[in-house]
């Protein structure tokens, strides 16, 4: 095991800069996920760390050890791809122990560490199958376990579960996340479903355009954001992200408009920044929205909507309203849902959810719960 470190990594393809001034730590036998949208540059991260990309400038370092200048095969990595990048003349068994005979290992010493592989990944009795007898699932298992029997200092994931469907990828998901637990090993974890980031990872790394948003630990990024980026990417369903107005300070709380014109409390812990009528942006989760009725006394603050959509799920559901403005509000809810589309609703909000981030999109930490 070995950690990963980056130092100013830059990565240019002709003018365009891909990668701009990375600095990355990943920990010594931790779990670091590299999540972003599509061309954000978190694959090119991986393929920089495992030298199938140069980098322009910038060190990357195994170890104690800069790698700038190694070759991939010498770097002591493992990758799994997303496409498993099996042999298919080859058998299960020949595919897990081509890269120990290429090392000239001996044969009795090959046999253990692949049958070994294979129990913890269950695939022991798949030995002599070729891959196109394979199902997605077991392909992928033996891609892994292709990976684990080299004993590599560092496992590299690259959206492996991606190509599997829905069901598999639960499964697959369940069984990497023993599979880290068991090994210990330090992995980089490139994927685009937040499922698996909050499953798998030990860090978060959120990137935007070849540039780290944010770092941290899963339930840091979640709680707190750093921007409306990141707090609309992490989370299943998006945070619901409404224009407001600080209008005025009004006792222990500010209070706010939304362009909707309803009204908005929050109580801060230090409320001398925000500006007279300036402009902010205010973030409450689904989950954290609650449907009220009329009658209903709610401590906190209520919005008046009407539905645009109802989506039962079976255990959960989600309600898409519109406020007065037309701005769309999503609602998770954990009941059988029975408003229709064109129900008026009310929302209800409790101020000690919600996230304020100035008109650049930058968070503003100092909220605080209500009393």
């Amino acid at each position: 095991m070995a950690s990963i470190v980056l130092e100013g990594v830059n990565k240019f393809f002709g003018d365009s800069r891909i990668i701009k001034d990375v600095s990355l730590t990943v920990e010594d036998g931790k779990c670091t996920v590299l999540v972003g949208p599509s061309g954000c540059g978190k694959s090119t991260l991986l393929r920089l760390i495992c030298g199938l990309e140069e980098a322009s400038n910038g060190k990357i370092f195994i170890g104690n050890d800069c790698v700038n200048d190694i070759p991939p095969a010498g770097r002591g990595l493992a990758m799994v791809f997303q496409s498993y990048a099996l042999y298919p003349h080859m058998t299960v068994f020949e595919n897990m122990a081509f890269a120990l005979k290429v090392r000239k290992l001996k044969k009795d010493v090959i046999e253990e560490r692949v049958l070994e592989t294979a129990k913890i990944l269950k695939i022991d009795h798949l030995m002599h199958r070729k891959p196109k007898e394979l199902s997605g699932g077991q392909k992928q298992r033996v891609a892994i376990g292709r990976a684990i029997v080299r004993n590599p200092y560092a496992f590299l994931f690259d959206e492996p579960l991606s190509n599997l469907d829905s069901g598999l990828r639960c499964q697959m998901r369940y069984e990497l996340a023993k599979l880290k637990k068991q090994l210990q090993t330090t992995m980089v974890y490139v994927t685009h479903d937040q499922a698996e980031a909050m499953t798998l990872a030990d860090k978060i790394v959120v990137m935007r355009d070849g540039a780290v948003e944010q770092e941290g630990a899963p339930l840091e990024l979640y709680d707190f954001p750093v921007n409306t980026f990141v707090a609309k990417f992490m989370g299943s369903s998006e945070m619901n992200i409404l224009d407001a107005r600080f209008l005025k300070k009004k006792g222990k709380f500010s209070l706010f408009e939304l362009a909707s014109g309803d009204k908005i409390s929050l109580r801060l812990a230090d409320d001398t920044q925000l500006g007279s009528a300036a402009t902010y942006q205010l973030g409450i989760r689904p989950e954290d929205v609650e449907i009220q009725s009329e009658a209903t006394s709610f401590l906190g603050n209520r919005l008046d909507g009407v539905v645009s959509l109802a989506e039962n799920l079976g255990g959960d559901g989600y309600i898409h309203a519109l406020l007065s403005n037309g701005e769309a509000m999503s609602v998770k809810t954990k009941r059988f849902i029975v408003e229709r589309p064109g129900d008026r609703i009310c929302l209800g909000i409790k101020m000690e959810k919600c996230h304020l981030f100035n008109e650049k999109g930058v968070a503003i930490r100092q909220l605080v719960a209500n009393e």
